[in-house]
């Protein structure tokens, strides 16, 4: 078995992804302050937040936000920090008794869980503003044309690559501009020992978010799995297997095994994310980023990974118009900046993305790359996209391995999806 995730890597692929159990074993950490002038927050009585991020304490940044957006709206802020699993079936159960906490953070998967559960107020109904947030980022909080929170930042995958290995293979990244001369690029590569690229293809939602990229940007769509563009995305994979561009370790790595390979030093390309920055300004070599390349140039459309900031259903919805002032006090420009830094996110707005550029030059490709990022649960998908991606995933894993073809082992795929509703 290779490592297991931290809690941190976990939230880029969604709790929504495994299965939910009411009642399951759950721990926390609760905060609560009486933030600002201590009574105006106690005329306004007590609002909870539960969120997903257990590693800040009391005397972070991120909970001392949580207290000031509190002390704006003129109440006092109880926070409640979860596991990402154990925050979704917490939610689950406080929603059917009736015990919400009046703020939710909660993985963007997650949100189609959550709303079609009931458990979530629309935007529309709470008054939350959205306007200035990307479409292709509040996708992934939407279901049939209803909103269900505001994206707090994302993050996704581009390609880090070895400036050492690429120079003395003779390639030149400029030229990289879609999957040919990416290829071409291996080539050069293996020619002088080195290896070609890493990625995660274990049959895990890993495997799925790593696909994606290669899959979209064929011009493939989730809900038809043995296309010709999908078939196109899977021979390229196996393309580099069988050419041994790639390793066959891809099989079974998680991201943070990719990252480990690419980071020994023998590899050229490792499709990672921005969690992964920090770790790479670091290394022991000089690296680059570039977009992962459509089939036929361009930026291949990539998934997001990063967190709503929503409202439960009350039975009061007069509570509704505060929770809307902690949301927005969240959310704004410069909040969300500080937030964004602190979690490795790229903002949601193009305001808040300006300023990363500005402060950040080596985050411009990430924005490149969020901005043409998509919801895994997008198009309307909803809670099918879990069935959908254990398809995709096992299709993977079987052309890989070799025991099937990519046309094979998409339409099996495409079949059990189908059959699984």
């Amino acid at each position: 078995m290779k490592p297991s995730l931290s809690s941190s890597t976990r939230r880029i692929f969604g709790a929504g992804l495994v299965a939910l159990s009411l009642a399951a074993a759950t721990t926390a950490c609760s905060h609560s302050s009486t933030a600002g002038s201590g009574s105006s927050a106690a005329a306004g009585g007590t609002f909870t937040i539960w969120d997903p991020y257990p590693q800040f304490d009391n005397n972070s940044a991120w909970v001392k936000l949580l207290d000031q957006c509190g002390s704006d709206a003129g109440v006092t802020v109880k926070r409640t920090a979860f596991d990402t699993t154990a925050l979704t079936s917490k939610e689950l159960l406080a929603a059917q008794q009736g015990v919400s906490p009046d703020v939710l953070i909660v993985d963007n998967p997650v949100i189609s869980t959550l709303a079609s559960a009931g458990v979530l107020a629309t935007t529309t109904q709470t008054n939350v503003d959205t306007s200035s947030d990307q479409p292709n980022l509040l996708g992934a909080g939407q279901i049939n044309g209803q909103t269900y929170g505001v994206p707090i930042g994302a993050n996704t995958l581009a390609l880090y690559y070895n400036k050492n290995i690429i120079k003395a293979a003779g390639v030149d990244v400029s030229t990289i501009k879609d999957w040919s001369s990416l290829t071409a690029a291996l080539a050069k590569v293996k020619a002088i020992g080195k290896v070609g690229i890493t990625f995660s293809a274990i049959g895990t939602e890993e495997g799925s978010f790593q696909f994606e990229p290669w899959f979209w940007g064929a011009g493939a769509n989730l809900t038809n799995l043995d296309s010709s563009q999908a078939q196109a995305a899977l021979s390229l994979w196996t393309s580099w297997i069988k050419s041994g561009y790639s390793p066959n370790s891809v099989l079974n790595d998680t991201q943070p095994d990719n990252w480990t390979e690419f980071a020994a030093g023998d590899t050229a390309f490792s499709e990672n994310g921005t969690w992964e920055l920090a770790n790479a300004q670091k290394g022991s070599f000089p690296f680059g980023i570039i977009d992962i390349p459509a089939q036929n140039g361009g930026a291949a459309p990539t998934p997001t990974g990063g967190e709503f900031v929503t409202i439960p259903v009350q039975s009061s919805t007069s509570r509704y118009a505060t929770s809307e002032k902690i949301v927005n006090c969240l959310t704004k420009a410069d909040n969300a900046y500080t937030t964004d830094t602190t979690l490795s996110y790229i903002g949601a707005t193009t305001a808040v993305q300006t300023k990363q550029g500005q402060t950040t030059p080596a985050l411009a490709p990430w924005i490149t790359a969020v901005q043409t990022a998509k919801g895994r649960t997008s198009d309307n998908l909803g809670t099918k996209y879990p069935k959908i991606s254990q398809a995709l995933w096992t299709a993977i894993q079987s052309a890989l391995t070799g025991s099937a073809t990519p046309a094979a082992a998409l339409t099996t795929a495409q079949s059990s999806a189908q059959s699984a509703g």
